[in-house]
Protein backbone atom coordinates (compact mmCIF):
# COMPACT_ATOMS: atom_id res chain seq x y z
CA UNK A 1 0.00 0.00 0.00
CA UNK A 2 2.60 2.22 1.09
CA UNK A 3 4.40 1.69 -2.68
CA UNK A 4 1.07 1.81 -3.85
CA UNK A 5 0.83 5.75 -2.83
CA UNK A 6 4.47 6.49 -3.37
CA UNK A 7 4.11 5.74 -6.55
CA UNK A 8 0.82 7.97 -7.44
CA UNK A 9 3.07 11.00 -5.10
CA UNK A 10 5.93 10.50 -7.47
CA UNK A 11 3.38 10.65 -10.58
CA UNK A 12 1.57 13.74 -9.67
CA UNK A 13 5.41 15.67 -9.46
CA UNK A 14 6.18 14.33 -12.92
CA UNK A 15 2.76 15.74 -14.09
CA UNK A 16 3.82 19.19 -11.82
CA UNK A 17 7.30 19.43 -13.12
CA UNK A 18 6.70 18.27 -16.98
CA UNK A 19 6.33 21.90 -17.96
CA UNK A 20 9.44 22.77 -16.67
CA UNK A 21 11.31 19.99 -18.08
CA UNK A 22 10.11 20.69 -21.52
CA UNK A 23 11.19 24.57 -21.19
CA UNK A 24 14.42 23.40 -20.11
CA UNK A 25 14.96 20.59 -22.76
CA UNK A 26 13.90 22.98 -25.57
CA UNK A 27 16.42 25.24 -24.86
CA UNK A 28 14.62 28.21 -23.70
CA UNK A 29 15.30 31.48 -22.14
CA UNK A 30 15.42 32.26 -18.51
CA UNK A 31 12.47 34.55 -19.44
CA UNK A 32 10.10 31.89 -20.94
CA UNK A 33 11.38 29.71 -17.95
CA UNK A 34 9.84 31.85 -15.82
CA UNK A 35 6.64 32.57 -17.36
CA UNK A 36 6.12 28.94 -17.42
CA UNK A 37 6.67 28.19 -13.97
CA UNK A 38 4.53 31.44 -12.96
CA UNK A 39 1.83 30.32 -15.56
CA UNK A 40 1.53 26.44 -14.14
CA UNK A 41 1.63 28.28 -10.39
CA UNK A 42 -1.08 30.71 -11.17
CA UNK A 43 -3.15 27.40 -12.73
CA UNK A 44 -2.54 25.72 -9.95
CA UNK A 45 -3.95 28.31 -8.12
CA UNK A 46 -6.66 28.60 -10.20
CA UNK A 47 -7.82 25.38 -9.34
CA UNK A 48 -7.84 25.20 -5.81
CA UNK A 49 -10.63 28.82 -6.20
CA UNK A 50 -12.11 27.12 -8.26
CA UNK A 51 -12.49 23.73 -5.93
CA UNK A 52 -13.23 25.89 -3.41
CA UNK A 53 -17.23 26.19 -5.03
CA UNK A 54 -17.44 22.77 -3.53
CA UNK A 55 -16.73 23.75 -0.19
CA UNK A 56 -19.30 26.16 -0.26
CA UNK A 57 -21.68 23.60 -1.69
CA UNK A 58 -20.73 21.43 1.65
CA UNK A 59 -20.99 24.60 3.72
CA UNK A 60 -24.35 25.47 2.72
CA UNK A 61 -26.20 22.29 1.89
CA UNK A 62 -24.59 21.59 5.67
CA UNK A 63 -26.21 24.15 7.36
CA UNK A 64 -29.77 24.19 6.10
CA UNK A 65 -32.41 22.03 6.86
CA UNK A 66 -32.24 18.30 5.17
CA UNK A 67 -35.61 19.24 3.29
CA UNK A 68 -33.52 22.28 1.09
CA UNK A 69 -30.02 20.73 1.13
CA UNK A 70 -29.96 19.36 -2.70
CA UNK A 71 -31.39 22.81 -3.75
CA UNK A 72 -28.86 24.79 -1.82
CA UNK A 73 -25.92 22.18 -3.44
CA UNK A 74 -27.73 22.19 -6.49
CA UNK A 75 -27.81 26.11 -6.79
CA UNK A 76 -24.06 26.60 -6.56
CA UNK A 77 -23.25 24.71 -9.93
CA UNK A 78 -25.71 26.91 -11.57
CA UNK A 79 -24.48 29.85 -10.18
CA UNK A 80 -21.06 29.01 -11.46
CA UNK A 81 -22.03 27.92 -14.53
CA UNK A 82 -23.84 32.13 -14.84
CA UNK A 83 -20.46 33.27 -13.51
CA UNK A 84 -18.07 31.59 -16.13
CA UNK A 85 -20.28 33.09 -19.17
CA UNK A 86 -20.98 35.94 -17.60
CA UNK A 87 -17.74 37.02 -16.95
CA UNK A 88 -16.19 35.66 -20.23
CA UNK A 89 -18.80 37.47 -22.25
CA UNK A 90 -18.62 41.03 -20.55
CA UNK A 91 -17.75 41.11 -16.57
CA UNK A 92 -13.94 40.27 -16.67
CA UNK A 93 -13.62 43.42 -20.34
CA UNK A 94 -15.82 45.35 -17.70
CA UNK A 95 -13.55 45.02 -14.77
CA UNK A 96 -9.98 44.54 -16.10
CA UNK A 97 -10.17 46.33 -19.72
CA UNK A 98 -9.09 49.45 -20.15
CA UNK A 99 -11.59 52.29 -19.24
CA UNK A 100 -11.80 55.16 -17.11
CA UNK A 101 -11.71 55.59 -13.31
CA UNK A 102 -15.17 53.53 -12.55
CA UNK A 103 -15.20 50.93 -15.27
CA UNK A 104 -13.38 48.97 -18.01
CA UNK A 105 -14.33 49.67 -21.68
CA UNK A 106 -12.54 47.42 -23.59
CA UNK A 107 -11.58 43.07 -23.68
CA UNK A 108 -15.05 41.83 -24.05
CA UNK A 109 -15.75 38.12 -24.79
CA UNK A 110 -12.01 38.17 -24.33
CA UNK A 111 -10.85 39.53 -27.10
CA UNK A 112 -8.12 42.67 -28.11
CA UNK A 113 -4.62 43.21 -28.70
CA UNK A 114 -3.58 41.48 -25.89
CA UNK A 115 -2.89 42.87 -22.09
CA UNK A 116 -0.67 46.02 -23.15
CA UNK A 117 -3.57 47.77 -25.43
CA UNK A 118 -6.85 45.95 -23.87
CA UNK A 119 -5.96 44.67 -20.22
CA UNK A 120 -2.96 47.17 -19.11
CA UNK A 121 -3.87 46.59 -14.95
CA UNK A 122 -2.55 43.04 -15.47
CA UNK A 123 0.86 43.77 -17.69
CA UNK A 124 2.81 43.34 -14.62
CA UNK A 125 2.86 39.77 -15.03
CA UNK A 126 3.89 37.54 -17.24
CA UNK A 127 1.36 34.73 -17.29
CA UNK A 128 -1.12 34.82 -20.16
CA UNK A 129 -4.10 36.55 -20.68
CA UNK A 130 -6.20 33.35 -20.12
CA UNK A 131 -4.93 31.96 -16.99
CA UNK A 132 -5.14 35.63 -15.77
CA UNK A 133 -9.08 35.83 -16.83
CA UNK A 134 -9.78 32.46 -15.22
CA UNK A 135 -7.74 33.30 -12.25
CA UNK A 136 -10.10 37.06 -11.73
CA UNK A 137 -13.20 34.47 -13.19
CA UNK A 138 -12.50 32.14 -9.68
CA UNK A 139 -12.83 34.98 -7.13
CA UNK A 140 -16.05 36.50 -9.44
CA UNK A 141 -17.31 33.24 -8.79
CA UNK A 142 -16.61 33.03 -4.98
CA UNK A 143 -18.41 36.35 -4.65
CA UNK A 144 -21.68 35.68 -6.67
CA UNK A 145 -21.88 32.16 -4.38
CA UNK A 146 -21.70 34.83 -0.85
CA UNK A 147 -24.06 37.10 -2.64
CA UNK A 148 -26.77 34.17 -3.25
CA UNK A 149 -25.88 32.50 0.14
CA UNK A 150 -28.28 35.10 1.74
CA UNK A 151 -31.01 33.80 -0.37
CA UNK A 152 -30.75 30.39 1.13
CA UNK A 153 -34.26 28.11 1.71
CA UNK A 154 -36.56 30.55 0.90
CA UNK A 155 -35.61 31.96 -2.99
CA UNK A 156 -36.93 31.42 -6.44
CA UNK A 157 -34.48 29.55 -8.20
CA UNK A 158 -35.08 32.32 -10.94
CA UNK A 159 -34.22 34.61 -8.96
CA UNK A 160 -30.63 33.26 -9.11
CA UNK A 161 -30.61 32.88 -12.48
CA UNK A 162 -31.37 36.66 -13.25
CA UNK A 163 -29.70 38.52 -9.94
CA UNK A 164 -26.66 36.37 -10.54
CA UNK A 165 -26.10 37.03 -14.21
CA UNK A 166 -26.50 41.17 -13.53
CA UNK A 167 -24.46 40.79 -10.41
CA UNK A 168 -22.16 39.45 -12.37
CA UNK A 169 -22.55 42.39 -15.17
CA UNK A 170 -22.80 45.59 -12.93
CA UNK A 171 -21.94 45.07 -9.96
CA UNK A 172 -18.95 43.05 -9.16
CA UNK A 173 -17.00 43.91 -12.28
CA UNK A 174 -17.34 48.15 -11.32
CA UNK A 175 -15.69 47.13 -7.75
CA UNK A 176 -13.06 45.02 -9.28
CA UNK A 177 -12.04 47.99 -11.90
CA UNK A 178 -11.85 50.25 -9.01
CA UNK A 179 -9.27 48.39 -7.14
CA UNK A 180 -7.88 46.15 -9.23
CA UNK A 181 -8.17 47.16 -12.73
CA UNK A 182 -6.92 50.62 -12.51
CA UNK A 183 -9.83 52.64 -11.60
CA UNK A 184 -9.83 55.40 -8.87
CA UNK A 185 -9.05 53.31 -5.78
CA UNK A 186 -6.41 51.78 -7.38
CA UNK A 187 -4.89 55.24 -7.98
CA UNK A 188 -5.04 55.93 -4.67
CA UNK A 189 -3.38 52.83 -4.01
CA UNK A 190 -5.80 51.34 -1.72
CA UNK A 191 -4.56 47.83 -0.56
CA UNK A 192 -6.61 44.67 -1.01
CA UNK A 193 -4.23 42.18 -2.20
CA UNK A 194 -6.79 39.13 -2.52
CA UNK A 195 -10.07 40.70 -2.00
CA UNK A 196 -11.49 41.04 1.48
CA UNK A 197 -13.06 44.49 -0.10
CA UNK A 198 -13.21 43.28 -3.69
CA UNK A 199 -14.75 39.98 -3.50
CA UNK A 200 -16.07 39.61 0.23
CA UNK A 201 -17.64 42.33 0.96
CA UNK A 202 -19.04 43.48 -2.31
CA UNK A 203 -20.61 39.65 -2.27
CA UNK A 204 -21.75 40.53 1.78
CA UNK A 205 -23.57 43.24 0.79
CA UNK A 206 -25.83 42.02 -1.46
CA UNK A 207 -26.53 39.50 0.88
CA UNK A 208 -27.55 41.92 3.30
CA UNK A 209 -30.01 43.31 1.09
CA UNK A 210 -31.14 40.18 -0.47
CA UNK A 211 -31.63 39.03 3.17
CA UNK A 212 -33.82 41.71 4.03
CA UNK A 213 -36.00 42.18 0.94
CA UNK A 214 -36.69 38.52 1.46
CA UNK A 215 -37.45 38.30 5.20
CA UNK A 216 -36.95 35.55 7.59
CA UNK A 217 -37.57 32.08 7.29
CA UNK A 218 -41.04 31.10 8.31
CA UNK A 219 -40.76 29.97 12.08
CA UNK A 220 -37.77 31.95 12.75
CA UNK A 221 -39.02 34.44 15.14
CA UNK A 222 -41.78 33.93 17.51
CA UNK A 223 -44.68 36.71 17.97
CA UNK A 224 -42.89 38.07 20.08
CA UNK A 225 -40.39 38.88 18.04
CA UNK A 226 -37.62 36.71 19.86
CA UNK A 227 -35.34 34.20 17.02
CA UNK A 228 -35.97 30.56 17.26
CA UNK A 229 -32.62 28.02 16.29
CA UNK A 230 -33.21 26.44 13.11
CA UNK A 231 -30.12 24.28 13.18
CA UNK A 232 -28.67 23.00 9.97
CA UNK A 233 -29.00 19.03 9.55
CA UNK A 234 -25.52 18.43 9.26
CA UNK A 235 -22.70 19.48 11.25
CA UNK A 236 -20.25 16.82 9.59
CA UNK A 237 -20.89 18.36 6.04
CA UNK A 238 -20.52 21.93 7.48
CA UNK A 239 -16.98 20.92 8.52
CA UNK A 240 -15.80 19.54 5.12
CA UNK A 241 -16.55 22.21 3.55
CA UNK A 242 -14.78 25.01 6.02
CA UNK A 243 -11.26 22.17 5.40
CA UNK A 244 -12.21 22.48 1.92
CA UNK A 245 -12.38 26.13 2.07
CA UNK A 246 -9.01 26.65 4.23
CA UNK A 247 -7.33 24.74 1.74
CA UNK A 248 -8.54 26.31 -1.17
CA UNK A 249 -7.73 29.79 0.40
CA UNK A 250 -3.98 28.97 -0.50
CA UNK A 251 -5.13 28.85 -4.07
CA UNK A 252 -6.79 32.54 -3.08
CA UNK A 253 -4.66 34.02 -1.47
CA UNK A 254 -0.77 33.32 -2.32
CA UNK A 255 -1.64 32.59 -6.08
CA UNK A 256 -2.35 36.38 -5.96
CA UNK A 257 1.22 36.67 -5.54
CA UNK A 258 0.96 35.81 -9.59
CA UNK A 259 4.51 34.07 -9.31
CA UNK A 260 5.93 30.63 -8.23
CA UNK A 261 9.68 32.47 -8.31
CA UNK A 262 10.98 33.98 -4.99
CA UNK A 263 9.09 32.37 -2.61
CA UNK A 264 7.15 35.30 -1.53
CA UNK A 265 3.72 33.16 -2.06
CA UNK A 266 4.82 31.24 0.91
CA UNK A 267 5.10 34.23 2.93
CA UNK A 268 1.59 34.51 2.39
CA UNK A 269 0.82 31.01 2.59
CA UNK A 270 2.08 31.80 6.25
CA UNK A 271 0.16 34.74 7.34
CA UNK A 272 -3.36 32.97 5.74
CA UNK A 273 -2.73 29.99 7.84
CA UNK A 274 -1.98 31.45 11.19
CA UNK A 275 -4.88 33.85 10.72
CA UNK A 276 -7.43 30.85 10.27
CA UNK A 277 -5.57 29.20 13.26
CA UNK A 278 -6.41 31.87 15.34
CA UNK A 279 -10.00 32.58 13.98
CA UNK A 280 -10.90 28.99 14.66
CA UNK A 281 -9.27 28.86 18.16
CA UNK A 282 -10.81 32.34 19.10
CA UNK A 283 -14.36 31.97 17.96
CA UNK A 284 -14.58 28.70 19.99
CA UNK A 285 -13.23 30.20 23.11
CA UNK A 286 -15.92 33.39 22.74
CA UNK A 287 -18.60 30.65 22.08
CA UNK A 288 -17.48 28.71 24.93
CA UNK A 289 -17.68 31.95 27.38
CA UNK A 290 -20.95 33.07 26.20
CA UNK A 291 -22.58 29.54 25.48
CA UNK A 292 -20.83 27.74 28.52
CA UNK A 293 -20.50 24.91 25.34
CA UNK A 294 -18.06 25.55 22.39
CA UNK A 295 -19.62 25.76 19.61
CA UNK A 296 -19.18 24.11 16.14
CA UNK A 297 -20.62 26.26 13.83
CA UNK A 298 -18.93 29.22 15.64
CA UNK A 299 -15.93 27.89 15.50
CA UNK A 300 -16.32 27.09 11.67
CA UNK A 301 -17.54 30.92 11.11
CA UNK A 302 -14.24 31.85 13.09
CA UNK A 303 -11.73 30.04 10.58
CA UNK A 304 -14.11 31.57 7.68
CA UNK A 305 -14.19 35.06 9.22
CA UNK A 306 -10.41 34.88 9.97
CA UNK A 307 -9.95 34.04 5.82
CA UNK A 308 -12.04 36.56 5.03
CA UNK A 309 -10.09 39.14 7.17
CA UNK A 310 -6.53 37.78 6.11
CA UNK A 311 -7.36 37.71 2.04
CA UNK A 312 -6.82 41.20 2.02
CA UNK A 313 -3.76 41.77 4.18
CA UNK A 314 -2.02 39.03 3.93
CA UNK A 315 1.33 40.25 2.00
CA UNK A 316 1.11 43.50 4.08
CA UNK A 317 1.34 42.43 7.87
CA UNK A 318 3.65 40.51 9.99
CA UNK A 319 2.81 37.22 11.32
CA UNK A 320 1.82 38.54 14.43
CA UNK A 321 -0.41 40.67 13.10
CA UNK A 322 -2.25 38.04 11.21
CA UNK A 323 -2.00 36.57 14.27
CA UNK A 324 -4.35 38.91 15.85
CA UNK A 325 -6.28 39.93 12.55
CA UNK A 326 -7.76 36.44 12.41
CA UNK A 327 -8.45 36.39 16.39
CA UNK A 328 -10.48 39.05 16.12
CA UNK A 329 -12.45 38.34 13.33
CA UNK A 330 -13.65 35.16 14.64
CA UNK A 331 -14.64 37.42 17.78
CA UNK A 332 -16.49 39.83 15.81
CA UNK A 333 -18.21 37.74 13.61
CA UNK A 334 -19.61 35.82 16.48
CA UNK A 335 -21.43 38.52 17.80
CA UNK A 336 -22.11 40.42 14.61
CA UNK A 337 -23.85 37.23 13.95
CA UNK A 338 -25.61 37.14 17.66
CA UNK A 339 -27.19 40.95 17.20
CA UNK A 340 -27.98 40.74 13.88
CA UNK A 341 -30.26 37.53 14.67
CA UNK A 342 -31.86 39.78 18.00
CA UNK A 343 -32.08 42.55 14.94
CA UNK A 344 -34.64 40.34 12.44
CA UNK A 345 -31.87 39.41 10.06
CA UNK A 346 -32.43 36.07 9.29
CA UNK A 347 -28.91 34.98 7.37
CA UNK A 348 -28.70 31.60 7.72
CA UNK A 349 -24.69 30.73 6.46
CA UNK A 350 -23.87 33.91 8.29
CA UNK A 351 -22.45 35.64 5.36
CA UNK A 352 -22.70 39.57 6.38
CA UNK A 353 -21.00 38.69 9.72
CA UNK A 354 -18.75 35.97 7.94
CA UNK A 355 -17.71 37.73 4.60
CA UNK A 356 -19.31 41.19 5.46
CA UNK A 357 -17.93 42.32 8.66
CA UNK A 358 -14.84 40.47 8.42
CA UNK A 359 -13.67 41.87 5.60
CA UNK A 360 -14.46 45.45 6.79
CA UNK A 361 -11.87 44.38 9.34
CA UNK A 362 -9.73 42.80 7.04
CA UNK A 363 -9.64 45.81 4.86
CA UNK A 364 -9.23 48.37 7.96
CA UNK A 365 -6.05 46.36 9.45
CA UNK A 366 -3.99 47.07 6.77
CA UNK A 367 -4.32 50.65 7.58
CA UNK A 368 -2.69 49.68 11.25
CA UNK A 369 -0.79 46.81 10.38
CA UNK A 370 0.79 47.20 6.73
CA UNK A 371 5.08 47.71 7.68
CA UNK A 372 6.97 49.42 5.33
CA UNK A 373 9.39 46.32 3.85
CA UNK A 374 6.18 44.59 3.24
CA UNK A 375 4.53 47.77 1.39
CA UNK A 376 7.83 48.13 -0.61
CA UNK A 377 7.52 44.20 -1.69
CA UNK A 378 4.56 44.95 -2.76
CA UNK A 379 4.52 47.41 -4.60
CA UNK A 380 0.73 49.40 -3.49
CA UNK A 381 0.23 51.88 -0.94
CA UNK A 382 1.86 53.39 2.76
CA UNK A 383 2.50 51.91 6.07
CA UNK A 384 -0.22 51.68 8.26
CA UNK A 385 -0.68 53.92 11.48
CA UNK A 386 0.83 50.90 13.77
CA UNK A 387 3.93 51.61 11.88
CA UNK A 388 4.30 55.91 11.70
CA UNK A 389 2.71 55.72 8.23
CA UNK A 390 -0.04 58.05 9.75
CA UNK A 391 -3.80 57.85 8.92
CA UNK A 392 -3.50 58.25 5.35
CA UNK A 393 -3.62 54.53 4.23
CA UNK A 394 -6.31 53.54 7.26
CA UNK A 395 -8.52 56.92 5.55
CA UNK A 396 -8.02 55.51 1.77
CA UNK A 397 -9.41 52.10 3.48
CA UNK A 398 -12.13 53.10 4.93
CA UNK A 399 -13.11 55.25 1.43
CA UNK A 400 -12.74 51.91 0.04
CA UNK A 401 -15.03 49.99 1.84
CA UNK A 402 -17.92 52.75 2.30
CA UNK A 403 -17.35 53.67 -1.21
CA UNK A 404 -18.22 49.66 -2.02
CA UNK A 405 -20.72 48.94 0.47
CA UNK A 406 -23.32 52.29 -0.61
CA UNK A 407 -22.46 51.26 -4.55
CA UNK A 408 -23.11 47.49 -4.08
CA UNK A 409 -26.05 47.80 -1.38
CA UNK A 410 -27.67 50.72 -3.76
CA UNK A 411 -27.47 48.89 -6.88
CA UNK A 412 -28.79 45.62 -5.43
CA UNK A 413 -31.67 47.30 -3.70
CA UNK A 414 -32.70 48.79 -7.30
CA UNK A 415 -32.15 45.34 -9.05
CA UNK A 416 -33.66 43.39 -6.50
CA UNK A 417 -36.78 45.57 -6.26
CA UNK A 418 -37.83 45.47 -10.02
CA UNK A 419 -37.32 42.13 -9.74
CA UNK A 420 -39.53 41.69 -6.33
CA UNK A 421 -42.52 44.18 -7.95
CA UNK A 422 -42.38 42.33 -11.56
CA UNK A 423 -42.08 38.96 -10.37
CA UNK A 424 -41.28 38.19 -7.27
CA UNK A 425 -38.62 36.66 -5.12
CA UNK A 426 -39.85 34.38 -2.50
CA UNK A 427 -41.63 30.80 -2.81
CA UNK A 428 -45.05 30.58 -1.34
CA UNK A 429 -45.55 29.63 2.20
CA UNK A 430 -46.57 26.34 1.18
CA UNK A 431 -43.59 26.29 -0.83
CA UNK A 432 -41.18 26.92 1.75
CA UNK A 433 -42.89 24.52 3.98
CA UNK A 434 -42.81 21.56 2.00
CA UNK A 435 -38.98 22.70 1.02
CA UNK A 436 -37.50 23.73 -2.15
CA UNK A 437 -35.44 20.52 -2.95
CA UNK A 438 -39.44 19.26 -3.63
CA UNK A 439 -40.88 22.12 -4.62
CA UNK A 440 -38.33 23.59 -7.08
CA UNK A 441 -36.91 20.47 -8.19
CA UNK A 442 -39.41 17.88 -7.85
CA UNK A 443 -36.73 15.38 -5.99
CA UNK A 444 -35.08 15.62 -2.45
CA UNK A 445 -31.68 15.70 -1.61
CA UNK A 446 -32.25 12.59 0.56
CA UNK A 447 -35.21 10.89 -0.93
CA UNK A 448 -35.33 7.72 1.57
CA UNK A 449 -35.07 10.04 4.81
CA UNK A 450 -37.70 13.10 3.31
CA UNK A 451 -40.28 10.11 2.71
CA UNK A 452 -40.29 9.08 6.26
CA UNK A 453 -40.55 12.62 7.42
CA UNK A 454 -43.44 13.36 5.27
CA UNK A 455 -45.04 9.71 5.94
CA UNK A 456 -45.08 10.57 9.40
CA UNK A 457 -46.73 14.00 8.37
CA UNK A 458 -49.30 12.38 6.84
CA UNK A 459 -50.07 9.67 9.99
CA UNK A 460 -50.29 12.27 12.33
CA UNK A 461 -52.23 15.09 10.32
CA UNK A 462 -54.67 11.89 9.89
CA UNK A 463 -54.81 10.38 13.44
CA UNK A 464 -55.95 14.36 13.96
CA UNK A 465 -58.34 14.59 11.63
CA UNK A 466 -60.25 11.29 13.22
CA UNK A 467 -59.93 12.35 16.48
CA UNK A 468 -61.28 15.63 15.77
Amino acid sequence: MRKKWLGVMLAMLTLLAFPITVFADSGATNAELQAGINSVFVFLAVILVFFMQAGFALLEAGSVRMKNAGHVAGKTVLTLGIAVITFWAVGFGLGFGNGNGIIGQTGFFLSGDGMAESFSSLAGSDVPLTIKFLFQLSFAAVSLAIACGGMAERAKLSVYIIFGTLFMIVIYPVVAHWVWGGGWLAELEMQDFAGSTVVHLTGATAALVVTFMLKPRIGKYSKEGKPNSIPGHNQVLSVLGVFILWIGWFGFNPGSTLSGIGGFFGYVSVTTNVAAAAGAIAALAISWIVFGKGDIPSMLNGVLAALVAITGSCAFVDAWAAILIGAVAGIIAFFCAQWLERAGLDDPIYAVSVHGIAGIWGALSTGLFATPELVETTGVGQAGLFYGGGFHQLGVQALGVVGTFIFVAVISAIILGIMKAVMGLRVTEEEEMMGLDISEHGSYGYPEQMKLVTDAEAKSRANNSTLS
